[in-house]
């Protein structure tokens, strides 16, 4: 099954060879960037500053402006050829998967359709964009050195050719250690979903002994896997060096001998901005892109198409076939568990939250709703870790919520956004260990609703002023940052409070929609609560949860909570229940009675009047006597 995903790979791209074509002819264009993002300033150098020609030393300056327009132009065309290549992959894995469910009542299959085929076709797409760009910016690189000096691709290309080498030859071991390490942190998942609703069978028993020796046997594996893939780790550090940071060094050290044999200080200024402008960071992008998206490709695609099968789509033989063994199910955690939970501010005072027992499957959409200081960013600040409860525990995908795995399952948006000075692209990626391909931001981007936004600042390296952005500018960043996470469990906390409801409701279902992601939201509008599968009413010891219209019939307390949220039609004036007051003075429960002699309960029942300031207390009712 190894040999045969590239053979397979070929087989897809050639069935596509125009499309091909179609991006490497967008990719020459992109390159024009490449190529003169060195010569130019080797030439505005030697013909124009340093001749004393300061008219020429701009026009050159000039010819690499519009390298860098053409170069946009060229990229944007590219996406749109990466689609037309992408997209056929991705409708071939889903008949494949749905033919396989269906065919085979694979339970797993819908797990297949919504989170290895959306990994397949994103990695797809990233891999697909780094080498390209590497392979067409290394190639105008390299021209452009030898167009100012040959002898400077005797400095340049041996490292770089050995780092290549170097990364090369770990692709397929380090392909092999990433499926170990997800078999072994499958395995582990699934004896903790079977031991944990069973602890107190295990302790009736006397099996605790047993039971803990089968589970470190399970923890041990998968450390031993995750250290064998961070060695990995070393030799790409390794390889970038070699490969990309070197030349720098060899460039600067030889720099006496290179002047003397005939390069110019100008060609010399543009070596040193082809490898630092150029290969550098496409040979980051292509070490932490194959090495990383690469592995993770093959380990899906293998998972797809198991040994015996047809190949993922890629192959000729996709339309026929012999029906495969379904793939084992594996029990995941619940996302979120809370146990007892009981939290107070300060050893004397009243319990926020008290007693409370809820499991969240993955995959769920839960609001959290009560009224104002109830303990809901409170319960968000507990499951984020923050705060430590007084009882109970906590625990996201079963592990302990200040534990490091829990760390790397949940990310917090607060309703205070925060947005730093840099890049657009710096901001989002702030929560990735790993560079973040373009076309995953722009996709990330679209689905939050942060794309006019980050066209009006000038594309992903626009730069950012938060003083200069809007509430919800900022909120809309920070949304966009936590779904670019690899975090599976979203906790918006009034995060979308600046938004109006249609950018909020984008924003929820961009969330809900994330393969394998679980939501949860502090829910400031009905409609959000409206939106989720289940619905967490807070309100003391007396707690709701279930459905919305299950809490509606069934909770008062969520019943005023939901008239509250509703709106009054304007051309209503009465209220909905009146007090018949023999004075004909009738209570509205609402804000908007000011100068009303705090005579009625503002949040309060339709009908609830303070008895110690009825009229007769001898106040002034709107200031009149």
């Amino acid at each position: 099954m190894t040999g045969r995903l590239p053979a397979r790979g070929l087989w897809f791209l050639r069935a596509r060879w125009r499309v091909v074509v179609r991006l490497g002819l967008w990719s020459v264009l992109e390159t024009g960037q490449s190529f003169l993002i060195g010569y130019a300033p080797a030439r505005a150098l030697d013909d124009g500053f340093l001749a004393g020609r300061t008219a020429t030393g701009l026009a050159w300056l000039g010819v690499a402006g519009l390298g860098v327009v053409l170069g946009a132009y060229g990229t944007a065309r590219v996406y749109a050829a990466v689609a037309a290549l992408v997209e056929p992959l991705r409708d071939r894995l889903v008949r494949r998967v749905v033919e396989r469910g269906v065919r085979e009542a694979d339970r797993g299959a819908l797990s297949g359709l919504t989170q290895q085929v959306e990994i397949a076709r994103d990695t797809f797409a990233g891999l697909v964009m780094v080498s390209r760009s590497f392979v067409f910016t290394a190639v105008g690189a390299l021209v452009g050195l030898f167009s100012l000096a040959p002898l400077l691709l005797l400095v340049v290309l041996p490292p770089l050719a050995a780092g290549i080498g170097l990364f090369a030859a770990t692709l397929r071991p380090l392909a092999r250690r990433q499926e170990v390490f997800l078999a072994a942190d499958e395995a582990l998942a699934d004896r903790l979903g079977a031991v944990c609703p069973g602890l107190r069978d295990i302790t009736a028993t006397g099996a605790q002994e047993r039971t803990a020796a089968d589970v470190g046997r399970l923890v041990d594996a998968e450390e031993r896997a995750a250290r064998s893939l961070a060695r990995f780790g070393v030799v790409r550090v390794a390889a970038l060096a070699l490969g990309g940071q070197f030349p720098i060094v060899l460039l600067l050290a030889t720099a006496p001998w290179l002047l003397k044999h005939g390069v110019t200080t100008g060609a010399l200024v543009g070596a040193l901005s082809y490898v630092t402008q150029s290969l550098l960071p496409a040979l980051h992008n292509l070490l932490h892109g194959l090495g990383t998206s690469g592995s993770r490709l093959t380990v899906v695609l293998r998972r797809l198409a198991p040994e015996g099968g047809r190949g993922a789509g890629l192959g000729p033989s996709d339309e026929s076939g012999a029906p495969e063994s379904p793939a084992p199910t594996v029990a995941r955690p619940p996302a979120l568990t809370l146990s007892s939970l009981t939290f107070a501010y300060g050893p004397s005072a009243v319990p926020v939250i008290e007693d409370l027992d809820l499991t969240l499957p993955a995959g769920s959409h839960l609001a959290v709703v009560g009224p104002s200081g109830i303990g809901k960013s409170t319960l968000t600040a507990l499951v984020a870790g923050l705060l430590e409860p007084r009882f109970g525990t906590v625990r996201v995908a079963g592990e302990p919520v200040r534990g490091a795995g829990a760390l790397a399952r949940r990310v917090l948006i607060p309703q205070e956004a925060y947005v730093f000075t840099g890049t657009l692209a710096e901001n989002l990626a702030h929560l990735r260990a790993d560079p973040v391909p373009e076309a995953e931001l722009l996709a990330a981007a679209e689905a939050v609703g942060l794309l006019p936004l980050l066209e009006a600042l000038g594309g992903p390296e626009g730069r950012v002023d938060p003083a200069a952005l809007s509430a919800g500018e900022r909120q809309l960043i920070a949304l966009t940052r936590a779904h670019l996470s690899h975090a599976p469990l979203a906790l918006l906390d009034e995060a979308t409070c600046h938004l109006d409801p249609r950018a909020e409701e984008r924003a929820e279902r961009a969330f809900a929609a994330r393969p394998g992601g679980t939501l949860v939201v502090v829910a400031h509008r009905i409609t959000s609560a409206r939106r989720a599968d289940r619905v967490l009413m807070m309100d003391g010891r007396d707690t709701a949860y279930g459905t919305h219209d299950e809490l509606v019939r069934c909770s008062a307390r969520y019943r005023e909570l939901v008239g509250a949220w509703t709106p009054v039609p304007h051309e209503r004036s009465d209220p909905s229940l009146a007090l018949r007051d023999p004075d004909g003075v009738d209570a509205v429960a609402g804000p908007g009675l000011a100068g009303d002699g705090r005579h009625v309960v503002a949040h309060g029942p339709v009908g609830q009047v303070q008895t110690p300031r009825d009229l007769g207390d001898g106040r002034p009712f709107r200031g009149k006597g």
